[in-house]
């Protein structure tokens, strides 16, 4: 990693960011704006337009006219590829500069920032673009003399409402298949991870997408998503967040013009350690990081973890020290394993439920304070909170933070009830080398994703979605253009 170039970004001048609406940069429609915070040390370095109410409107009328004049959908689908492919390619070729500018907004260490962030948003607007000439429709089987032909047709404008934890990677996946389908997309980032979404953005305009076609307005979800949400000009509504968000949003949907709505609202996802596992070493390891990585800032993070009695006290032995090694701090140093915490206010929550925890009895077994306060940074230790009980705040909602909890179990059938006995449904992970049981609890779990003798890394060939109250609809995978496309019937009589 070219740390020279990363030290030169980390204090490289921002100019105040505008909104990008129908091609052009524009300022908030009232002139009002917000300091942009960095979670590396507290301190401002640029601002962010605060959309009003005229400003989505405006990028909502503008993203309607550039769907039905047909611009981008009207396209053949080897010209939208080409813009799309472009785009990936200037994405890639300035991932350094746009990942140290997400990392000063938002804290993600620099070495998954890099990963996770434009690499991940390239490959990802890559795959939908290759998927564009490949989109078929249908001819069903009808009788003599009729002909029924099924269109796969742009559903028209989209509204992506998109978290701060990974902006470019969550964006990418809304705006990957929605722009291939041939939707225009207006865009609402959240107000702490705005600026590596408007500059993709810009380098989109560059390669070739038409004025209209992708907008984005910040500012905040009170305002600027609830305009996006009420407007009977808009279509499809996708949204990664919270579950009180993600039900506004619904009931929006109904006051208006019933739009689509789309939810990923987050998980409580259990990472389950049967005592026959592979290999109870890497297993550690790897839930290590599956919990602390970025901060524990991951909505599908392993943060409940479920051991078989008989292994749980080395188990957490093992994780402790995993968790000790983490190197925790600056963001922009290519060897922290984990950055910072998104905001103060995200730091004041997470530290809140270690609080409650405490007050309970629970056992703090590593970390569980704030560390780095000198550099006005927010940034926390990585935590283990051991003999939860599964009715426990910790373990029923969505931290958010660098916390484990950890519970043990007896048997198979325990570890089902304590895997499905949360509101959420999005990631689950069984560690064993029984296949049989490997299998059953692939079946029995309740969660959009199960993964098995590993945690995360599950790549665009596959969906991401959740139940219960994780949501529904999915991210990823071709079956993310099922979100963006409507299906017409033409019935013909030959």
């Amino acid at each position: 990693m070219d740390t020279a170039r990363i030290a030169s970004l980390r204090s490289a001048p921002v100019p105040p960011a505008r909104h990008l609406i129908d091609g052009e940069h524009l300022d908030a429609s009232d002139g009002a704006t917000y300091q942009v915070i960095s979670p590396i040390d507290g301190k401002p370095f640029t601002t962010m337009p605060a959309g009003t109410a005229a400003d989505a409107q405006s990028a909502i009328a503008a993203a309607r006219t550039a769907f039905d004049d047909g611009r981008w959908r009207g396209m053949g689908p080897k010209a939208r590829k080409t813009v799309m492919l472009r785009w990936a390619d200037q994405i890639e070729a300035n991932a350094l500069e746009i990942a140290v500018l997400g990392v000063r907004e938002n804290g993600t260490e620099i070495a998954m920032a890099l990963k996770a962030e434009p690499l991940s948003a390239a490959a990802t607007i890559r795959y939908y673009a290759e998927a564009i000439d490949k989109l078929n429709g249908e001819i069903a089987p009808t009788e003599p003399g009729t002909l029924g032909l099924v269109h796969r047709e742009p559903a028209g404008v989209v509204g992506a409402i998109i978290p701060w934890n990974f902006p470019l990677m969550i964006g990418a996946w809304k705006l990957g298949p929605a722009l291939a389908a041939g939707c225009s997309v207006v865009l609402k980032p959240a107000e702490t991870a705005s600026l590596s979404l408007l500059r993709i953005a810009e380098l989109g305009h560059e390669a070739g997408l038409p004025p209209g076609v992708l907008n984005i307005v910040t500012g905040t979800g009170a305002v600027v998503g609830a305009a996006i949400a009420e407007s009977m000009q808009v279509d499809v509504l996708a949204f990664t967040g919270s579950g009180a968000t993600g039900r506004k949003l619904l009931e929006a949907a109904a006051r208006s013009n019933l739009k689509r709505v789309y939810l990923e609202l987050g998980g409580k996802s259990p990472n389950i350690v049967f005592a026959d596992a592979p290999d109870l070493d890497e297993a550690a390891k790897v839930s290590a990081a599956g919990i602390f990585r970025n901060s524990g800032q991951v909505c599908v993070a392993g943060s409940r973890l479920l051991v078989e009695r008989q292994v749980h006290d080395a188990f957490v032995e093992k994780l402790v020290a995993h968790a000790r090694a983490m190197k925790v701090g600056d963001p922009l140093d290519p060897e922290t394993a984990a950055g910072a915490i998104n905001s103060q206010r995200q730091l004041d929550q997470t530290l809140n439920f270690i609080t409650e925890a405490r007050s309970l009895g629970r056992k703090i077994v590593t970390g569980g304070n704030r560390i780095h306060e000198e550099t006005g940074g927010f940034y926390m230790a990585p935590t283990i909170v051991a003999g939860v009980e599964p009715n426990d705040r910790i373990a029923q909602q969505e931290v958010f933070g660098p916390v484990l909890a950890v519970m043990p179990f007896e048997t198979e059938e325990e570890a089902v009830a304590l895997a499905n006995g949360t509101d959420y449904g999005l990631a689950a992970a069984v560690w064993t080398a029984n296949l049989s049981r490997a299998h059953r609890m692939v079946r029995q779990i309740r969660a959009g994703v199960v993964h098995v003798n590993t945690y995360g890394g599950a790549d665009l060939t596959v969906p991401l979605g959740g139940v219960g109250q994780s949501g529904n609809g999915h991210d990823k995978s071709l079956h993310a253009f099922d979100k963006y496309l409507d299906l017409k019937t033409a019935w013909i009589k030959l």
